[in-house]
């Protein structure tokens, strides 16, 4: 059994976004593969050994600061130390500057991976001092996994380090999605009525939802808006400003609710506008389940997941009037938008399958023990 030490800034049940997707299904899905993982993040609540998520386990230091998005632990140093120790391979998520350093000064000498989830992209004047830390850290490990081809030739990081670089798309397993009641489902229709555009996601900068408010505002047409985020307050102004009553702001929500809206939604509308969007298991969920995409054309993976035209519509980013006629488009002729969404749900089967990133990860892992 290979014994794989997650490491990433945050897990459930703490928050529930991309990222932490991606290591739950890896961690559920490399088990039949002879792989057993553990995952340690940082958390606000305080230290937590051994809690049991689904059939592996997830550890917590505590979380002492934050200092833009980048979160601080004094007892990770030790934490990752004892629990790297008892590990066969390091597996990084990045970017997460603190967990650069906790790799140096840990001291251990382990085999390392690296999914490199996004470049970072907001911080500039701090990106430039973390440079020189970031390029010894990626050079330091023993192979970087990019989610997407588009993102390799795109990101000019990835083009540095070429020769330890492997694609693996991401995977889900609807098996591993909660199937929503009957109850659930009339609760929803009965609340949103039968179609409506659906956005699933964490209300931060680099999604794009003051675009999506302003083409609420042109087209009248419903909008969901289900997570939160630092932005919430600020794009709940922007609402009221407009004076729409057609944009509906869910908050966070189980799991079951949000399996219930994807299953209900007409389409998912995902208007991230900047490369901090390297992916968008968002959209890979709409495609898991049959829905049309409306996307930016941002050079990542999201124009991996959503082929332009063939399982929904790419438009260019930051432009609120394409993002409303594409809307427009999708909602006034339903023949398209249900053939977008049977080729979303074929090319998600047939490229985005979790088991074949989890056999290639568990491939990798062996590659290097």
């Amino acid at each position: 059994m290979i014994k794989v030490l997650h490491f990433f800034k945050t897990y459930y049940p703490d928050s529930m976004g991309g990222i932490e997707q991606v290591i739950f299904q890896l961690a559920e899905g490399c088990i039949k593969h002879g792989v057993e993982s553990e995952v340690l993040s940082l958390s606000r609540a305080g230290a937590v050994r051994g809690r049991k998520v689904a059939n592996h386990l997830a550890h917590c230091s505590r979380l002492d600061m934050q200092v833009a998005s980048t979160g601080f632990s004094l007892s990770a140093f030790k934490d990752f130390k004892e629990l790297a120790r008892n590990a066969d391979i390091v597996h990084y998520h990045f970017p997460w500057p603190y967990m650069d350093l906790v790799h140096f000064a840990s001291g251990v000498n382990k085999p390392s991976i690296v999914t490199y989830h996004s470049d970072i992209v907001k911080q500039k004047f701090l990106l430039r001092l973390y440079n020189p830390l970031m390029n010894r850290f990626l050079n330091s490990v023993d192979s970087i996994v990019a989610s997407s081809p588009n993102y390799v030739e795109s990101s000019p990081v990835l083009q540095n380090f070429k020769d330890k670089i492997s694609v693996i798309p991401f995977g889900l397993e609807k098996d591993t999605y909660v199937t929503p009641s009957a109850e659930k489902l009339a609760f929803w229709r009965n609340r949103l009525g039968s179609r409506f555009f659906l956005f699933v996601g964490a209300l931060r900068y680099y999604k794009g939802l003051n675009f999506l408010l302003d083409a609420a505002h042109q087209t009248n047409l419903p909008v969901v808006i289900l997570g939160s985020g630092p932005l919430e307050a600020e794009l709940k102004q922007q609402a009221e400003r407009f004076g729409v009553s057609n944009v509906h702001f869910l908050g966070g929500l189980p799991d079951e609710d949000k399996c219930a809206l994807l299953s209900l939604c007409y389409a998912l509308v995902f208007p991230s506008h900047l490369r901090s969007e390297a992916f968008g298991i968002s959209l890979l969920e709409a495609a898991m389940y049959g829905k049309p995409m409306i996307s930016c054309e941002i050079g990542t993976g999201t124009s991996y997941i959503n082929i332009s035209e063939e399982t929904g519509v790419v438009i260019p980013p930051r432009n609120s009037s394409a993002l409303a006629e594409a809307m427009l488009r999708l909602w006034s002729n339903s023949e398209l938008a249900e053939a977008m969404g049977a080729a979303a749900a074929i090319r998600c089967e047939k490229h985005f399958a979790v088991e074949s990133m989890v056999s290639s990860y568990s491939d990798l892992y062996r590659s290097l023990i």
